[in-house]
């Protein structure tokens, strides 16, 4: 069943390419925002969604973060929010159009858009006019002045495992990656993370993206670990790319993952077939707060009789953002301040804050896939309680 090699299915990792190749490299946003709201009033707020693409994807997601959006406002105890919904399609130019049309009626705070590049044109086109950007992209490239990404990053994703594994003992690091651009972003907050927290980087295999270029890549990464010093191999890949040809083949080249931790900078549990390969038994990953997000699937399913796309939540957790800051009755509600308070906030898939570059954190827990099962072996933080993840 994982014989080829094919383009990615994780829902996130074809998002990620998409947004960093739409991203518009040239613009980047300023201004901090002002956010004033006014007490026990409706706090207007912009949703900029991709329907008007085209694309059957693109109006499935809209709708899905448009019910998320709705579904966070009906757990809100005294906020009043106007949720006002523009569709942007996938063009930078429309997102600015709308951004610009949005603030104009009142809009004092954005959701959205989903596309690097329509994010960033969104907040170049209100960064003069005090609004603060909150997009549901996950490329940190384009974070900055008012704009704030919302989606999981790979660096966040990279800190978590990095520490985690450090901490077991599992010091030396082996990175192996695809040559394409989440591969290359991959690779490089893996090692930025094992690095900052005490391990060290001792090699670095990367590959084209083609099933023979994995194959041949295969003795080379087995070669490295099997001549010591490799406490555990880091890899890009996930199930709907390499991972599953390296999971399948480096145990037979030697590579014995109850001595060489396997560890994931994607999601493995999905599909659930991929926890059956060898390699990625004892192998380690980052998820949500598992409760949690399946808690919102079921909510979500129980209001709309559909499950909600993967990324729908990231639309909950900017509406419980911006009421758990209204309901503490800040006028300056909605600035920059505000938003990157270190406390954070509580969202689907567990807490999570804005930085002030524009990125975010994220509590994750820590799996460990057991005779083809995810087992949690390190719970998702409830509070932060340090600067830092």
């Amino acid at each position: 069943m994982f014989a080829t090699l094919r383009s990615p299915r994780n829902p996130l990792l074809r998002l990620f390419i998409l947004m960093t190749t739409l991203w518009l490299a040239a613009c980047q946003p300023m201004g901090s925002g002002g956010g004033n709201v006014t007490a026990g009033a409706a706090v207007p707020v912009a949703l900029l969604v991709p329907s008007g693409s085209g694309e059957t994807n693109d109006e499935l997601l809209a709708t899905s973060l448009r019910q998320a959006a709705q579904l966070a406002i009906s757990d809100l105890n005294g906020v009043k929010i106007d949720l006002r919904v523009y569709n942007t399609g996938s063009s930078p130019e429309l997102a600015a159009s709308m951004a610009t049309k949005a603030v104009d009626e009142g809009a004092k705070i954005i959701l959205g858009p989903v596309y690097s590049g329509s994010a960033n044109a969104a907040a170049v086109a209100v960064a003069s006019r005090g609004v603060n950007v909150l997009a549901f992209s996950n490329n940190t490239d384009i974070a900055g002045g008012n704009l704030f990404v919302l989606g999981p990053t790979f660096p966040n994703t990279a800190n978590r495992m990095a520490s985690f594994a450090v901490a077991q003992g599992k010091r030396r690091v082996l990175v192996v990656s695809e040559q394409n651009l989440a591969g290359q972003v991959g690779a490089a907050a893996i090692k930025s993370a094992v690095v900052r927290f005490g391990g060290e980087i001792v090699g670095d295999v990367s590959f084209p993206y083609s099933q023979t270029d994995v194959v041949n890549a295969v003795p080379q990464i087995a070669s490295r670990v099997n001549g010591g010093g490799v406490d555990a191999l880091f890899l890009t890949s996930d199930a709907g790319g390499a991972l599953p040809l390296l999971a399948q083949m480096l145990p037979e080249q030697g590579v014995d993952p109850a001595v060489t931790k396997f560890i994931g900078l994607t999601r493995w549990d999905t599909p659930p077939a991929a926890m059956a390969l060898p390699g990625l038994q004892g192998g380690w990953f980052a998820l949500p707060d598992p409760s949690l997000n399946e808690r919102f699937k079921q909510r979500y399913f129980t209001a709309y009789g559909a499950a909600p796309h993967p990324i729908a939540g990231l639309a909950y957790d900017g509406i419980a953002a911006i009421g758990a800051l209204v309901k503490a009755g800040r006028a300056d509600a909605l600035s920059r301040d505000a938003l990157t308070q270190p406390s954070g906030f509580v969202g689907v898939n567990g807490i999570f804050r804005l930085r002030p570059d524009g990125t975010n954190e994220r509590g994750l827990a820590v799996a460990e896939i057991r005779d083809g099962q995810v087992k949690v072996i390190d719970a998702a933080p409830r509070s932060f309680g340090g600067p830092g993840l």
